[in-house]
C-alpha cells in the first residue's frame, strides 16, 4: 500500500489532449515526513508512521512529542500506512509523485457536518400523506413495542447528528498529479470541506 497526507483545496475544471472538459477534486499533499517505522519483530506488524503539516513544539503535550525522533520536527497530522510498498527510513520524505502511476485511488476523510436533523433528511423517510386532516407528516412513526422488549431496539433510524463521520471513496479516476505543486487532481467527490485532511491511498479494488 502506498498513501500520502493531503489537504482538499476545492474544484476546478481541466481539459484533455482531446478537449474533453472534466471536473476535478484538488488535494494538495505536500511532503509527508516519515516519522516511525513499525516492525514485525519489535510491534509484530510492518507499518510506516507519516506526517505531514509542521507543529510548534509549545503547541503540543510532551508524550505527543516523544513520537518525534531526531531527524523529525513535530507534525499535527499522523497516519500509520500498514504493509506500505517503499522502503524508506525515519526522516524520509515522500512527494505526491509515488501516486503518479496509479490510475484510480481511495481517499479518507471526515464527512461535512450536518447538525441534529430529522428522520427524513437524514435516512430519506417519505413522511406521511399531505392531504387536509393528516396530523402525520415528517414524524418517524413508532420506535418500538408496547410489549416485549419493551424498549427501542439499537440501530433504529432515529433523528440524530447527521455527518461529521469518517467516510472513504473508493476508485477515483486520477487525472493528473503535479509534481511542481504538490497537487494531485481526481474526477469525483472528495470528503469533507475545504482545507479538510484526508488520507489519498492508492486504491484496493482497481489498479
Amino acid at each position: 500500500m502506498v498513501g500520502l497526507i493531503g489537504k482538499k483545496v476545492g474544484m476546478t475544471q481541466v481539459f484533455d489532449e482531446a478537449g474533453t472538459l472534466t471536473p476535478v477534486t484538488v488535494i494538495k499533499a505536500e511532503s509527508n515526513v516519515v516519522v516511525g517505522i513499525r516492525t514485525p519483530e519489535k510491534d509484530g506488524y510492518s507499518a510506516v508512521v507519516l506526517g505531514a503539516n509542521d507543529l510548534l513544539p509549545s503547541r503540543a503535550t510532551k508524550p505527543y512529542l516523544g513520537q518525534f525522533g531526531e531527524g523529525t520536527t513535530p507534525k499535527k497530522n499522523l497516519i500509520e500506512m500498514r504493509d506500505f510498498e517503499l522502503e524508506c527510513n525515519i526522516g524520509d520524505t515522500v512527494s505526491v509523485d509515488v501516486l503518479a502511476d496509479f490510475a484510480f485511488v481511495d481517499i479518507i476523510g471526515t464527512s461535512k457536518g450536518k447538525g441534529f436533523q430529522g428522520v427524513m433528511k437524514r435516512h430519506n423517510f417519505h413522511g406521511g400523506r399531505k392531504t387536509h386532516g393528516s396530523k402525520f407528516h415528517r414524524a418517524n412513526g413508532s420506535t418500538g413495542q408496547g410489549t416485549y422488549p419493551g424498549k427501542t431496539l439499537k440501530g433504529r433510524k432515529m433523528a440524530g447528528h447527521m455527518g461529521s463521520e469518517r467516510a472513504t471513496i473508493q476508485n477515483l479516476r486520477v487525472v493528473r498529479v503535479d509534481t511542481e505543486k504538490q497537487l494531485i487532481l481526481v474526477n469525483g467527490s472528495v470528503p469533507g470541506s475545504r482545507d479538510a485532511v484526508v488520507v489519498i491511498r492508492d486504491a484496493k479494488k482497481k489498479r
